[in-house]
């Protein structure tokens, strides 16, 4: 039933798109419709990946997961860095990593196995990737919590982490591809690579014209819904790039595949810290607004601390539901507390 309803849902990026051009509804309209057409395309990304992953093994698999997985968060901010909307871009992508490890991983844990076992040598290290990524984020935020953020020279100090968080999530991608089997292709009756591939290209172009009208209408919704452009990148914007994701490890979670489930929603957070900012941050000097990763010291700690409290819920390698609530309560708390904190 919930796929019938993801593929139905599909309809609504045409008609968004098709309202946008000729219709010119309400902002705040165009905004709703544009965030639900998001989702079903970011399930389709993430469906097309996995059938062609069947057909190339594990290591191109692998790559074709990580470059188009996180594809609607990349295009969400870059179009926002094109319409020179910086605190967008650098909430989004916090928001990302936020919700990752506290609300999709804590619903993964609340409806998955209970005291099931999980890999926790591997999920640490990704929370220490994401740890990592924290510290060198303080070297070009620090400056820019004293005078303008978005300065040139900001930007451009910001190159020198960014080429340091892409090599090492280089460096690691690479190491564990090196891990996995080489020719594990997987006999599979579902799509053909051709069928996937084009599917893949089609959803990631149908991703990148509902995102531009996504942030197009961002702040006549904020205006409208009496929210802060900060409130709505940290956790609207951020959950609905992060859809495929959400969607993913929960379904895997309810399958009992507590490990891959666990595995998917904190990884995914360390691919935004790694790889989704610096690619941003980098590709944004083509623009005429080039990004500078000087983020606010609310987005700082709240990735920080997630990262800290969710190594200490699994530090025992064990599921437990409990502590799935936990990490969904705590995700509560940060969401009142970026609701307070308005923009900058």
């Amino acid at each position: 039933m919930a796929r019938r309803l993801l593929w139905a849902s599909l309809a609504l990026a045409p008609i968004t798109t098709l309202l946008d051009v000729f219709v010119h509804p309400d902002k705040t309209a165009l905004f709703v419709l544009a965030a639900l057409s998001l989702i079903p395309l970011a399930w389709l990304i993430g469906e097309a990946t996995e059938h062609a992953g069947e057909h190339t093994g594990p290591r191109i698999g692998g790559l074709l997961n990580a470059s188009f997985g996180n594809a609607p968060e990349v295009i969400i901010a870059l179009i926002a860095v094109a319409d020179n909307l910086p605190d967008v871009v650098r909430g989004s992508v916090a928001g990302s990593i936020v919700s990752n490890i506290l609300l999709v991983l804590g619903a993964a844990l609340v409806l998955g196995k209970d005291n099931a076992e999980l890999d926790r040598r591997s999920l640490l290290s990704q929370l220490g990737l994401v740890i990592v990524a924290v510290v060198l984020l303080l070297i070009p935020s620090v400056p820019g919590w004293h005078s303008n953020p978005n300065r040139h020279s900001l930007a451009v100090l910001s190159v020198g982490p960014a080429i340091v968080l892409l090599g090492l999530y280089l460096a690691v991608t690479i190491a564990d591809l090196r891990r996995r089997p080489a020719h594990e292709v997987t006999d599979s009756s579902g799509w053909s690579l051709r069928t996937a591939l084009v599917i893949l290209g089609a959803a990631t172009a149908a991703t990148a014209v509902i995102s531009e009208i996504l942030v197009h209408s961002l702040q006549a919704f904020a205006e409208a819904a009496n929210l802060s452009e900060f409130f709505i990148a940290i956790v609207i914007v951020a959950i609905v790039g992060n859809a495929a994701e959400h969607g993913g490890a929960v379904v895997i979670a309810r399958r009992g595949k507590m490990k891959l489930a666990t595995e998917i929603a904190i990884s995914s957070s360390a691919q935004v810290g790694l790889l989704v900012i610096p690619v941003v941050t980098l590709a944004s000097f083509a623009s005429a607004h080039p990004l500078s990763l000087a983020f606010r010291p609310i987005e700082l700690v709240a990735m920080g601390a997630a990262a800290l409290f969710v190594g200490f819920v699994i530090r025992d390698g064990r599921a437990r539901r409990w502590e799935g609530a936990l990490l969904i309560a705590v995700y509560g708390g940060f969401v009142i507390w970026f609701l307070s904190a308005g923009d900058r």
